[in-house]
Protein backbone atom coordinates (compact mmCIF):
# COMPACT_ATOMS: atom_id res chain seq x y z
CA UNK A 1 0.00 0.00 0.00
CA UNK A 2 1.18 3.30 -0.93
CA UNK A 3 1.81 6.58 1.37
CA UNK A 4 -1.64 7.83 -0.53
CA UNK A 5 -3.59 4.99 0.38
CA UNK A 6 -2.11 4.87 4.31
CA UNK A 7 -2.86 9.03 4.61
CA UNK A 8 -6.61 8.44 3.01
CA UNK A 9 -7.37 4.96 4.98
CA UNK A 10 -5.85 7.18 8.61
CA UNK A 11 -7.74 10.43 7.64
CA UNK A 12 -11.33 7.92 7.36
CA UNK A 13 -10.33 5.90 10.73
CA UNK A 14 -9.78 9.00 12.32
CA UNK A 15 -13.02 10.42 11.08
CA UNK A 16 -14.98 7.03 12.26
CA UNK A 17 -13.47 7.44 15.78
CA UNK A 18 -14.51 11.14 16.29
CA UNK A 19 -18.09 10.20 15.31
CA UNK A 20 -18.15 7.38 17.56
CA UNK A 21 -16.88 9.73 20.54
CA UNK A 22 -19.75 12.14 19.53
CA UNK A 23 -22.05 9.81 19.15
CA UNK A 24 -21.30 8.04 22.79
CA UNK A 25 -20.83 11.54 24.20
CA UNK A 26 -24.41 13.05 22.96
CA UNK A 27 -26.15 9.29 23.95
CA UNK A 28 -24.38 9.72 27.77
CA UNK A 29 -25.55 13.63 27.58
CA UNK A 30 -29.16 12.41 27.24
CA UNK A 31 -28.51 9.22 29.48
CA UNK A 32 -27.57 12.39 32.09
CA UNK A 33 -30.40 14.58 31.41
CA UNK A 34 -33.18 11.78 31.71
CA UNK A 35 -31.29 10.51 35.16
CA UNK A 36 -31.56 14.49 36.57
CA UNK A 37 -35.33 14.67 35.30
CA UNK A 38 -36.38 11.59 36.98
CA UNK A 39 -34.35 12.80 40.19
CA UNK A 40 -36.48 16.08 40.03
CA UNK A 41 -39.58 13.99 39.63
CA UNK A 42 -38.96 11.97 42.71
CA UNK A 43 -37.44 14.96 44.57
CA UNK A 44 -40.92 16.50 43.71
CA UNK A 45 -42.75 13.22 44.32
CA UNK A 46 -41.29 12.71 48.24
CA UNK A 47 -43.71 12.72 50.70
CA UNK A 48 -44.28 15.52 52.82
CA UNK A 49 -43.82 14.99 56.42
CA UNK A 50 -46.19 14.08 58.69
CA UNK A 51 -46.85 17.19 60.60
CA UNK A 52 -49.69 18.82 62.58
CA UNK A 53 -49.86 21.83 64.98
CA UNK A 54 -51.06 22.28 68.47
CA UNK A 55 -51.79 24.86 70.97
CA UNK A 56 -49.23 25.40 74.36
CA UNK A 57 -52.09 26.83 76.20
CA UNK A 58 -48.81 29.29 77.82
CA UNK A 59 -50.23 31.50 74.86
CA UNK A 60 -53.26 32.16 76.55
CA UNK A 61 -52.05 32.73 79.74
CA UNK A 62 -52.64 36.42 80.16
CA UNK A 63 -56.52 35.73 79.06
CA UNK A 64 -56.26 33.48 82.24
CA UNK A 65 -54.63 35.19 84.46
CA UNK A 66 -55.27 39.07 83.78
CA UNK A 67 -58.93 38.64 81.89
CA UNK A 68 -60.07 36.22 84.35
CA UNK A 69 -60.69 33.42 81.28
CA UNK A 70 -61.81 29.64 82.66
CA UNK A 71 -58.48 27.39 81.91
CA UNK A 72 -60.95 24.71 81.01
CA UNK A 73 -61.99 26.89 78.04
CA UNK A 74 -58.95 25.95 76.51
CA UNK A 75 -60.06 23.25 73.84
CA UNK A 76 -62.97 25.41 72.92
CA UNK A 77 -60.34 27.92 71.68
CA UNK A 78 -57.87 25.75 70.15
CA UNK A 79 -60.66 24.28 68.20
CA UNK A 80 -62.07 27.57 67.07
CA UNK A 81 -58.64 28.39 65.86
CA UNK A 82 -58.08 25.02 64.00
CA UNK A 83 -55.61 23.69 65.87
CA UNK A 84 -55.18 19.46 66.35
CA UNK A 85 -53.50 19.09 69.52
CA UNK A 86 -53.31 20.17 73.31
CA UNK A 87 -50.28 20.92 75.43
CA UNK A 88 -51.66 21.56 78.51
CA UNK A 89 -49.53 24.34 81.55
CA UNK A 90 -49.71 22.76 84.58
CA UNK A 91 -49.79 26.37 86.44
CA UNK A 92 -52.43 27.78 84.90
CA UNK A 93 -54.34 25.45 86.92
CA UNK A 94 -52.99 25.90 90.77
CA UNK A 95 -55.12 27.90 92.34
CA UNK A 96 -57.78 25.87 91.68
CA UNK A 97 -55.24 22.50 92.82
CA UNK A 98 -53.12 24.13 95.12
CA UNK A 99 -56.31 25.20 97.43
CA UNK A 100 -56.77 21.22 97.25
CA UNK A 101 -53.17 20.37 98.04
CA UNK A 102 -53.13 18.58 95.35
CA UNK A 103 -55.59 15.81 96.51
CA UNK A 104 -56.11 12.84 94.36
CA UNK A 105 -59.64 13.77 94.16
CA UNK A 106 -58.60 17.52 93.09
CA UNK A 107 -55.81 15.69 90.57
CA UNK A 108 -58.77 13.46 89.13
CA UNK A 109 -61.26 16.13 88.65
CA UNK A 110 -59.12 18.12 86.66
CA UNK A 111 -58.25 15.11 84.36
CA UNK A 112 -61.54 14.47 83.85
CA UNK A 113 -62.64 18.00 83.43
CA UNK A 114 -59.36 18.34 80.76
CA UNK A 115 -60.30 14.77 79.18
CA UNK A 116 -64.54 16.02 78.40
CA UNK A 117 -63.44 19.39 76.84
CA UNK A 118 -60.42 17.52 74.36
CA UNK A 119 -63.11 14.81 73.44
CA UNK A 120 -65.92 17.43 73.28
CA UNK A 121 -64.09 19.36 70.49
CA UNK A 122 -61.74 15.89 68.94
CA UNK A 123 -58.57 17.34 70.29
CA UNK A 124 -55.74 15.34 71.03
CA UNK A 125 -53.64 15.81 74.08
CA UNK A 126 -50.43 15.98 73.79
CA UNK A 127 -48.60 16.88 77.62
CA UNK A 128 -48.59 18.59 80.05
CA UNK A 129 -45.68 21.27 80.97
CA UNK A 130 -45.77 21.12 84.47
CA UNK A 131 -43.93 24.15 86.73
CA UNK A 132 -43.39 24.69 90.22
CA UNK A 133 -43.13 21.38 91.65
CA UNK A 134 -39.34 22.06 92.90
CA UNK A 135 -35.96 21.73 91.33
CA UNK A 136 -35.19 18.27 90.21
CA UNK A 137 -31.74 19.21 89.16
CA UNK A 138 -30.17 19.95 93.14
CA UNK A 139 -27.50 18.44 93.95
CA UNK A 140 -29.27 17.76 97.46
CA UNK A 141 -30.41 14.34 97.18
CA UNK A 142 -33.07 14.35 99.65
CA UNK A 143 -34.13 17.71 97.96
CA UNK A 144 -33.92 16.60 94.61
CA UNK A 145 -35.93 13.27 95.73
CA UNK A 146 -38.59 15.46 97.19
CA UNK A 147 -39.01 16.98 93.39
CA UNK A 148 -39.03 14.46 91.26
CA UNK A 149 -41.57 12.65 93.47
CA UNK A 150 -43.86 16.03 93.68
CA UNK A 151 -43.60 15.54 89.81
CA UNK A 152 -44.99 12.11 89.81
CA UNK A 153 -49.05 13.07 90.28
CA UNK A 154 -48.21 14.43 87.22
CA UNK A 155 -47.09 11.49 85.46
CA UNK A 156 -50.21 9.75 86.64
CA UNK A 157 -52.32 12.50 84.98
CA UNK A 158 -50.90 12.67 81.61
CA UNK A 159 -51.52 9.10 81.58
CA UNK A 160 -54.93 9.27 82.55
CA UNK A 161 -55.33 12.21 80.12
CA UNK A 162 -54.05 10.42 77.22
CA UNK A 163 -50.58 12.45 76.75
CA UNK A 164 -47.34 10.88 75.50
CA UNK A 165 -45.51 13.31 77.64
CA UNK A 166 -44.67 15.37 80.71
CA UNK A 167 -42.19 18.75 80.44
CA UNK A 168 -39.84 19.59 82.91
CA UNK A 169 -37.43 22.38 83.86
CA UNK A 170 -33.92 21.20 84.84
CA UNK A 171 -33.71 24.25 87.78
CA UNK A 172 -31.41 24.00 90.65
CA UNK A 173 -27.90 25.32 90.30
CA UNK A 174 -26.25 27.34 87.80
CA UNK A 175 -22.48 25.65 87.69
CA UNK A 176 -22.05 23.15 84.76
CA UNK A 177 -20.36 20.92 86.62
CA UNK A 178 -22.76 20.30 89.95
CA UNK A 179 -25.88 20.65 87.34
CA UNK A 180 -25.10 17.89 84.84
CA UNK A 181 -24.78 15.20 87.32
CA UNK A 182 -27.64 16.18 89.37
CA UNK A 183 -30.46 16.56 86.05
CA UNK A 184 -29.24 13.11 85.28
CA UNK A 185 -29.85 11.45 88.22
CA UNK A 186 -33.12 13.39 88.41
CA UNK A 187 -34.15 12.69 85.11
CA UNK A 188 -33.50 8.77 85.70
CA UNK A 189 -35.67 8.76 89.15
CA UNK A 190 -38.13 10.65 87.05
CA UNK A 191 -38.74 8.81 83.63
CA UNK A 192 -38.09 4.79 85.84
CA UNK A 193 -41.76 5.91 87.67
CA UNK A 194 -42.95 7.38 84.15
CA UNK A 195 -41.35 4.27 81.94
CA UNK A 196 -44.21 1.64 83.10
CA UNK A 197 -47.09 4.41 82.66
CA UNK A 198 -46.17 4.91 78.81
CA UNK A 199 -44.71 8.84 79.26
CA UNK A 200 -41.83 9.96 78.55
CA UNK A 201 -39.87 13.31 80.86
CA UNK A 202 -39.17 15.78 78.63
CA UNK A 203 -37.13 18.77 79.35
CA UNK A 204 -37.26 22.15 77.07
CA UNK A 205 -34.60 24.75 76.69
CA UNK A 206 -36.01 26.67 79.42
CA UNK A 207 -32.83 28.90 81.24
CA UNK A 208 -29.81 28.56 83.06
CA UNK A 209 -27.84 25.51 81.67
CA UNK A 210 -30.87 23.86 80.19
CA UNK A 211 -30.55 26.43 77.35
CA UNK A 212 -26.88 25.21 76.59
CA UNK A 213 -27.99 23.32 74.16
CA UNK A 214 -25.01 21.08 73.47
CA UNK A 215 -24.99 20.54 77.95
CA UNK A 216 -28.34 19.51 77.32
CA UNK A 217 -28.01 16.84 74.83
CA UNK A 218 -25.06 15.56 77.04
CA UNK A 219 -27.33 14.77 79.62
CA UNK A 220 -29.77 13.25 77.38
CA UNK A 221 -26.80 10.69 76.69
CA UNK A 222 -25.75 10.16 79.99
CA UNK A 223 -29.75 9.10 80.77
CA UNK A 224 -30.04 6.86 77.92
CA UNK A 225 -33.55 5.98 78.07
CA UNK A 226 -35.88 6.00 75.81
CA UNK A 227 -38.86 7.48 77.09
CA UNK A 228 -36.06 10.80 78.31
CA UNK A 229 -36.15 14.05 75.38
CA UNK A 230 -36.45 17.00 74.92
CA UNK A 231 -38.79 19.44 73.71
CA UNK A 232 -36.83 22.18 71.23
CA UNK A 233 -37.89 25.55 71.94
CA UNK A 234 -37.31 27.95 69.07
CA UNK A 235 -37.08 30.58 71.54
CA UNK A 236 -35.60 30.00 75.41
CA UNK A 237 -31.63 30.06 74.58
CA UNK A 238 -30.82 32.53 76.96
CA UNK A 239 -27.78 31.32 79.00
CA UNK A 240 -26.87 34.21 80.82
CA UNK A 241 -29.10 36.85 82.45
CA UNK A 242 -28.76 40.30 84.57
CA UNK A 243 -29.71 38.86 87.43
CA UNK A 244 -28.51 35.60 87.13
CA UNK A 245 -31.92 33.89 87.02
CA UNK A 246 -33.44 31.44 84.74
CA UNK A 247 -36.23 33.50 82.93
CA UNK A 248 -37.17 37.05 84.07
CA UNK A 249 -34.10 39.85 83.78
CA UNK A 250 -32.32 41.11 80.82
CA UNK A 251 -30.56 38.42 78.64
CA UNK A 252 -26.56 39.22 78.27
CA UNK A 253 -25.96 36.04 76.41
CA UNK A 254 -27.91 34.27 74.38
CA UNK A 255 -26.71 30.12 72.59
CA UNK A 256 -27.53 30.13 69.38
CA UNK A 257 -30.84 29.30 68.40
CA UNK A 258 -30.09 27.35 65.35
CA UNK A 259 -27.44 25.48 66.40
CA UNK A 260 -29.17 24.44 69.75
CA UNK A 261 -32.48 23.63 67.68
CA UNK A 262 -30.18 21.06 65.51
CA UNK A 263 -28.29 19.53 68.84
CA UNK A 264 -31.80 19.04 70.62
CA UNK A 265 -33.67 17.23 67.81
CA UNK A 266 -32.05 14.05 67.84
CA UNK A 267 -33.84 13.60 71.37
CA UNK A 268 -36.82 15.20 70.47
CA UNK A 269 -40.24 13.93 71.12
CA UNK A 270 -42.02 17.49 70.76
CA UNK A 271 -41.49 20.97 69.26
CA UNK A 272 -42.51 24.45 70.94
CA UNK A 273 -42.25 27.12 67.85
CA UNK A 274 -42.25 30.14 69.80
CA UNK A 275 -42.76 33.79 68.70
CA UNK A 276 -42.99 37.20 69.54
CA UNK A 277 -43.45 39.60 67.20
CA UNK A 278 -43.86 39.86 63.05
CA UNK A 279 -43.38 41.99 60.37
CA UNK A 280 -45.98 43.41 57.54
CA UNK A 281 -45.19 39.95 55.61
CA UNK A 282 -46.16 38.09 58.60
CA UNK A 283 -42.43 36.69 59.53
CA UNK A 284 -41.23 36.32 62.81
CA UNK A 285 -39.02 39.61 63.74
CA UNK A 286 -36.62 37.84 65.43
CA UNK A 287 -36.55 33.67 64.49
CA UNK A 288 -36.52 32.28 60.96
CA UNK A 289 -39.34 30.10 61.20
CA UNK A 290 -38.43 28.68 57.70
CA UNK A 291 -34.28 27.62 58.40
CA UNK A 292 -36.07 26.29 61.90
CA UNK A 293 -38.39 23.76 60.27
CA UNK A 294 -35.77 23.52 57.71
CA UNK A 295 -33.87 21.54 60.73
CA UNK A 296 -36.52 20.21 62.09
CA UNK A 297 -37.57 18.63 59.07
CA UNK A 298 -34.26 17.38 58.15
CA UNK A 299 -33.67 15.69 61.68
CA UNK A 300 -36.80 13.21 60.23
CA UNK A 301 -39.17 14.81 62.59
CA UNK A 302 -43.14 13.89 62.25
CA UNK A 303 -45.64 14.65 65.41
CA UNK A 304 -47.11 18.14 66.40
CA UNK A 305 -45.36 21.27 66.53
CA UNK A 306 -46.77 23.62 69.53
CA UNK A 307 -47.59 27.47 68.81
CA UNK A 308 -46.34 29.28 71.66
CA UNK A 309 -47.05 32.93 71.28
CA UNK A 310 -45.51 35.17 73.93
CA UNK A 311 -45.33 38.59 72.38
CA UNK A 312 -46.80 42.00 73.39
CA UNK A 313 -47.39 43.92 70.41
CA UNK A 314 -50.23 41.38 68.63
CA UNK A 315 -53.43 40.51 71.37
CA UNK A 316 -52.89 36.80 72.24
CA UNK A 317 -55.36 35.16 70.03
CA UNK A 318 -54.03 37.75 66.66
CA UNK A 319 -50.33 36.47 67.90
CA UNK A 320 -51.62 32.71 68.09
CA UNK A 321 -53.04 33.25 64.74
CA UNK A 322 -50.17 35.56 63.10
CA UNK A 323 -47.75 32.11 64.01
CA UNK A 324 -49.83 29.33 63.10
CA UNK A 325 -50.42 31.04 59.71
CA UNK A 326 -46.81 31.48 59.45
CA UNK A 327 -46.02 27.76 59.80
CA UNK A 328 -48.48 27.26 57.29
CA UNK A 329 -46.93 28.80 54.87
CA UNK A 330 -43.35 27.64 55.45
CA UNK A 331 -44.71 23.91 55.55
CA UNK A 332 -46.74 24.41 52.24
Amino acid sequence: MNRSSLAQKSIVTLIAVAFLGFYSCKENSKKETAEESATEVVAEDEPKPDIKLSLAQWSIHKMIFEEGVDPYTFAEKASKWGFEGLEYVSALYYKELQAANFSEEAMSHWVEKSKAESEKYGLKNLLIMVDGQGDIAVPDEAERTKAVENHYKWVDAAAALGCHSIRVNLNGSMEPEVWMPASVAGLKQLATYAKDKNINIIVENHGGPSSNAEMLAEVMEKVGMENCGTLPDFGNFCIKREEGDYYSSKCLEEYDKYKGVKELMPYAKGVSAKSYNFDENGNETVIDFERLMDIVIEAGYEGYVGVEYEGSELSEEEGILATKKLLEKVLE
